[in-house]
């Protein structure tokens, strides 16, 4: 009998697995190929910096994937020669989408990173935009993000990877004024111009995101950022003054703004659009990792209904009052112990 029971879990487990793996297969997926401001990061020790790539499921429904290979420091020339996008075009079905957004790193000196606006950048947008059709994907063109600068003379920045590595007190010290300064130049041009040869979507994230910074002005900006006074963050005890990337709220809120633009873009991803009040997610890609922050994060609100959505795995429903606000949405397969 138990002989028996054991084949019948092992028949019933892998039938799960193959229903699991014929959904995927049917879903459409939003490849992202980019650097540090969209990337995935490392989540050890409670660390808050966030690409807004990580955040972009949070923004649309399980009918859609979103595959981020964005990573740290890349250029447009260096994410090709490591062999990254070809791991991209590997797992790529038609119909799928790619969102395709350098620019950071492609300003950079060395060699093995440095392309040319309106030369060898176009020309390689143009490649993966071409590789991508050539496989049935739809190319999506997105310029870079900005750098919150508010000085009037940029500083000098040759890495904005060692950012991470400073401390408050290494930070520049330079008078800020009240308009955001472009540091990006003909960067930010040349995907408008190529998705115009090329007759490719386009979004234009530097121009949403400096409307964003400008928006919020000096110093609210800051919260965007991995922007903290020594002994504000625990996770940042000296502080930090990193003008490039995300924190989690920043993330989000950069992804969201962005989730609108592409369904503005390309009308049909609107019906997949969803949102929430509060993400969980053990990945990072939510607002909080534990349901427990997420549930105290929802009792501190005055709103008459908050909605946490959970992405993924196995949780213990909190105990909450009879009259409670809190609403719980389960996703990616997401289930309660």
């Amino acid at each position: 009998m138990l002989h028996r029971r054991i084949k019948l879990l092992t028949i019933l487990a892998a039938l799960v697995i193959i229903l699991t793996a014929a959904t995927n297969e049917k879903k459409t997926t939003i490849f992202i190929i980019g650097d540090s401001t969209a990337a995935q990061k490392d989540l050890s020790k409670g660390k808050l910096e966030r690409g807004w790539g990580m955040a972009l499921q949070c923004y649309f429904d399980d009918n859609i994937r979103v595959d981020n290979h964005a990573v740290n420091g890349r250029s447009s020339l260096s994410f090709f020669n490591e062999g990254r996008w070809a791991k991209v075009l590997e797992k790529m079905k038609p119909g799928d989408y790619v969102i395709i957004q350098f620019g950071h790193n492609d300003e950079k000196a060395p060699k093995d990173r440095h392309t040319d606006p309106g030369s060898t950048f176009d020309y390689m947008l143009a490649r993966y935009v071409r590789e991508t059709r050539e496989k049935g994907g739809i190319p999506v063109l997105m310029n870079c993000v900005v750098r919150r600068n508010f000085f009037v003379n940029a500083p000098e920045n040759d890495d904005d990877e060692k950012l991470r590595t400073q401390t408050f007190k290494d930070g520049v010290r330079m008078v800020e004024g009240d308009s955001l300064i472009d540091t990006h130049g003909l960067y930010r041009v040349a995907p408008r111009d190529v998705a115009e040869r090329m007759n490719v979507h386009f979004v234009d994230a530097n121009k949403i995101t400096h409307d964003l910074e400008q928006g919020l002005g000096t110093e609210a900006s800051k919260r965007l950022h991995m922007w903290y006074l020594p002994d504000t963050e625990p996770t940042e005890p000296k502080g930090k003054q990193d003008n490039t990337h995300y924190n989690v709220y920043g993330a989000h809120v950069v992804a969201r703004l962005l989730a609108d633009a592409l369904c503005e873009e390309i009308p049909v991803l609107k019906r997949y659009r969803c949102d929430a009040d509060i993400t969980v997610d053990r990945l990072g890609r939510g607002d909080y990792m534990t349901l427990d922050e997420a549930v105290a994060a929802a009792q501190a609100r005055s709103k008459a209904v908050t909605t946490i959505q959970i992405l993924g795995g196995e949780w213990q429903k909190p105990q909450l009052p009879k009259k409670s606000h809190i609403e719980f949405v389960l996703r990616e397969g997401a289930t309660w112990k």
